[in-house]
């Protein structure tokens, strides 16, 4: 039986890499090494640090002005980081509200300085994205923070806000590279490696250099960006085996038309599955505006909490896994990264046509 893992993350990766990591496990290119046995510093690991970045930053486009890191802790560290960096003596920050990450992000942000929230959309149960001439932005911000896509809800952001001057920051943790984005709109983009990179344990940074060096007096030294960027990520001993596999992803997605062509598949798979939900005759039902739906994570219910968990323990035996919807949500949850195969989508809908068949 073929298995699909549906899992919100840590999520499934390109079965090439895996299978490259494999082959590679015990002796990486006749070093006699695996990856994770060598040193940091070493120019075999220099060699594929250096090479995961510089495709990191043709796959994103990533201007010179701006400096990519690979760090640990991963995206609940950046919501402490952030504000300690880029508050730069200014007194608060705008943060948009549109789910579950965008309020732990605010969450943390408060023990540094005063959270304007600029936009929610608590009021319809975190199920859009906030019109944006609703905002209510402060030109003396220190920075615009939003989270491009919830990862719970399923919500989306299809554009990039104009916040002017002041630097916008986005958390990208489940739709970096999943389609393009204009890296000079962003002061910082930041992102959990467990979705579209690689294994856990990984952060990614892309800061523009005119952000560092702003750090408070006092400071630890771990938690201050420039230190990293001084260091080229190797300031202390960065998770390395996690910077290999981000490095293997990199090139699959070079290998297979780089960002643009993920972005047309993912828009593919996720039709397909909205699709589904839309012509189930409301047996199935999608709590997101439409517009707003999320590309990589389909939230979606039954009308009935019994009917959801028969679906969850029906599709596990068909090979479909990880369907289980977030404890805060209930449902299911089809978390449809870059490598999900479209092969994977399909099954998954065909059996939701099957069973709302068999049970609508």
């Amino acid at each position: 039986m073929t298995i699909f893992n549906f899992s919100a993350g840590p999520a499934v990766l390109p079965k090439e890499v895996l299978q490259q990591a494999q082959a590679e496990f015990l002796d990486w290119h006749g070093t006699g090494m695996s990856v994770m046995e060598m040193s940091h510093r070493g120019k075999e690991f220099m060699s594929i640090a250096a090479q995961a970045e510089a495709d990191l930053r043709e796959l994103m486009n990533i201007p010179k002005n701006y400096k990519t890191l690979f760090l640990q802790g991963g995206a609940h560290l950046q919501f402490s980081m952030i504000p300690l960096n880029l508050l730069r003596g200014k007194l608060s920050a705008d943060y948009v509200n549109t789910g579950e990450w965008s309020k732990k992000a605010m969450d943390e942000a408060k023990k540094f300085c005063y959270v304007n929230e600029v936009a929610s959309n608590a009021d319809k149960k975190a199920s859009y994205v906030p019109d944006f001439k609703s905002w209510k932005l402060d030109k003396d911000a220190a920075y615009v923070h939003y989270t491009t896509n919830e990862t719970i809800g399923g919500v989306e952001f299809s554009w990039v806000p104009d916040v002017g001057k002041v630097p916008l920051v986005a958390d990208m943790s489940s739709n970096i590279l999943s389609r393009p984005y204009d890296v000079s709109k962003f002061g910082l983009i930041y992102a959990g490696a467990q979705k579209n990179i690689g294994p856990a344990g990984l952060a990614l940074v892309i800061v523009r250099e005119d952000l560092l060096g702003h750090a408070p007096k006092g400071l630890p030294t771990m938690l201050d960006f420039k230190v990293h960027a001084d260091a080229d990520s190797m300031y202390n001993t960065p998770p390395t085996y996690g910077m290999y596999m981000a490095g293997l992803v990199f090139q699959w997605l070079k290998k297979n038309g780089g960002v643009a062509q993920m972005e047309k598949a993912n828009i593919a798979k996720a039709k397909l599955l909205y699709d589904t939900i839309d012509a189930s005759n409301g047996f199935y039902h999608c709590p997101v505006n439409k517009p707003d739906r999320s590309r990589m994570n389909v939230p979606f219910t039954t009308q009935d909490a019994a009917v959801d968990a028969e679906f969850i323990k029906q599709a596990e035996a068909r090979g479909l896994l990880q369907l289980k919807g977030h404890r805060l949500t209930g449902g299911m949850r089809a978390s449809i990264y870059n490598a999900m195969t479209m092969a994977g989508v399909q099954a998954l809908a065909d059996f939701m046509g099957e069973f709302a068949r068999r049970k609508g």
